[in-house]
């Protein structure tokens, strides 16, 4: 189990990390942008580059978890947790993005260099994120019943 969640968490950090990099590019290369859609085109570009890391990630790491003996893949056990990380990751996601998108518009409004109001908020964001899905994770007890 303890295993389970630390994949989970390097996975979610290495996401984490190659969005942070993109993001911090994008913000810069728009800074000539009014700062509300600097904030919300990075923030795309953070989700797209965050949820493909991830997923490619995740895929990786579990792939063998869910086929059976026969080589077909187990689709109930596969549909039972992907239920679970879905609320676990879409309750830190809520979160996670009212928190970046306003730290990164008070960051930009209060003249930090795009890039750097983009890694602050990321990073402050990031935080919170890995609280919220990690106590999300044992509320929905992904990890329980010999998953």
């Amino acid at each position: 189990m303890l295993q389970e969640y630390l994949k989970l968490n390097k996975n979610i950090l290495i996401a984490f990390a190659a969005s942070i990099i993109v993001s911090a590019i994008i913000a810069q290369s728009l800074s000539d942008q009014i700062d509300y859609l600097n904030t919300t085109y990075t923030t795309i570009a953070d989700y797209v580059i965050y949820f493909s890391v991830f997923s490619g990630l995740f895929y990786l790491d579990n792939r063998k978890k869910y086929q059976l003996k026969s080589g077909d893949t187990d689709t109930v056990k596969l549909k039972h947790d992907l239920k679970k990380l879905i609320t676990s990751l879409g309750i830190a996601e809520i979160v996670y993005t009212i928190v970046r998108w306003f730290l990164q518009y008070y960051f930009l409004s209060v003249h930090y260099d795009p890039y750097m109001a983009s890694i602050a908020s990321q990073g402050i964001s990031t935080i919170i994120y890995m609280l919220v899905v990690n106590l999300s994770v044992k509320i929905t007890r992904l990890y329980k019943d010999g998953n």
